[in-house]
């Protein structure tokens, strides 16, 4: 056992050596965690900003014109009326992203007890603004026709309470902050420790080990733990600097050592992941071609670009045996609820367990690969 972490150690160094004295992959990691990181977070939204509105307004009421005036910016433009005849040409040109069409006598009804209906109309084309759209406007009349009703002394049929507990104005950047981290580790990860298995190849260095009184799962392990200590490194400092201090995402007391925690079996995970595909790949190109489809599947898939709830059935039951969906969980729950061990303990032994099944795995092949290496 000693020789065994005599010999990790050793292979460990070289494998640091190595990868500090390539200037291009240390600015790549650096800028994937500092620049490409806030880039994304500020400029990527899934909030409803600057949407282009027009009402048609049959009523002219105190009622149709207060829920008129609450559809301010920065979320929606300025409001346009416009005639009924003109909503489908304007539409049709893209003019506007929502139409609202107010019947006559709304006010009257509404202060009758009546539940009148106001028409939305909505470009499909534009998604996510007409998804997240629809809902802001609804919660937005919502709330002015509950507060009419208060001001006329009328009952109110319901009286709603809500409470944000977490991201109350609903930041995109406070959700993409920290998001991007798990995307961004998840690509290195596989690219650095595969990369790393694909240069000893092509470079001839892998005869020179084969001399060496070394184990297959030395070499692994070795990859795995010195280009996992520099990305586990760069992804505290980016949490701490970039995610908390410039992009002011909260961050729960304790949450930085468990996701901390979570970073390093998850990079276990993917960097044995890494390692089974380079194998399977002899050239670098080839491993490139095959790494980025396997990347982008489980990270579209993983719940950070969207819910896993929207996919279809199968896609659900599938992504559960990926580690980059259990991590986004993991990573979702410590930082944006500020679970504990006892809560999240389960995501990091399906982690652990997955990246254990990718190194066996790994090397059984490695030892074939080796073997004709040799």
């Amino acid at each position: 056992m000693f020789r065994w972490v005599k010999n990790v150690a050793y292979l460990s160094a070289k494998e640091l050596r190595s990868l500090l004295s390539d200037p291009v992959l240390i600015v790549l990691i650096v800028y994937m965690f500092s620049l490409a990181l806030y880039t994304v977070a500020t400029s990527i939204t899934t909030e409803v900003k600057n949407a282009s509105i027009a009402v048609v307004d049959h009523d002219h009421s105190a009622l149709s014109y207060r829920l008129q005036q609450s559809l301010l910016l920065p979320n929606f433009k300025k409001v346009d009326r416009i005639k009924a005849e003109e909503i489908d040409r304007l539409m049709d040109i893209g003019e506007y992203t929502f139409v609202l069409d107010i019947p006559p006598s709304y006010e009257k009804d509404v202060l009758a007890g009546h539940h009148p209906q106001i028409q939305l109309l909505v470009d499909a084309t534009a998604m996510t603004q007409a998804a997240i759209g629809s809902s802001y406007i609804s919660q937005i009349f919502r709330r002015e026709i509950t507060e009419f009703l208060h001001q006329s002394q009328l009952p109110l049929p319901i009286t709603a309470t809500v409470n944000v507990l977490y991201n109350p104005n609903y930041s995109s950047e406070w959700f993409l902050g920290g998001m991007n981290i798990i995307g961004n580790l998840n690509l290195l990860t596989m690219l650095l420790v595969g990369a790393a298995v694909i240069r000893e190849r092509e470079r001839g260095t892998l005869e020179h080990i084969l001399v060496m009184p070394v184990r297959s799962s030395e070499i692994a392990m070795s990859k795995i733990f010195a280009n996992g200590l520099v990305l586990l490194l760069v992804v505290t400092l980016a949490l701490r600097f970039v995610t908390h201090s410039i992009l002011g995402v909260p961050l729960p007391d304790g949450s930085v050592s468990l996701f901390v925690l979570g970073s390093a079996v998850f990079i276990f995970s993917i960097a044995s992941l890494g390692i089974l595909l380079a194998i399977f790949a002899p050239t670098m190109p080839q491993f490139g071609l095959l790494m980025l489809p396997v990347y982008i599947v489980l990270y579209l898939l993983s719940g950070t670009v969207s819910s896993v709830e929207n996919m279809p059935q199968l896609a659900q039951q599938i992504t559960q045996f990926s580690p980059t969906t259990i991590f986004a969980a993991y990573a979702q729950d410590v930082l944006f609820r500020g679970a504990g061990l006892d809560i999240v303990w389960d995501k990091l032994a399906k982690m652990a367990a997955l990246g254990t099944v990718f190194l066996i795995i790994a090397l059984m092949q490695f030892k074939t690969m080796l073997s004709k290496q040799g």
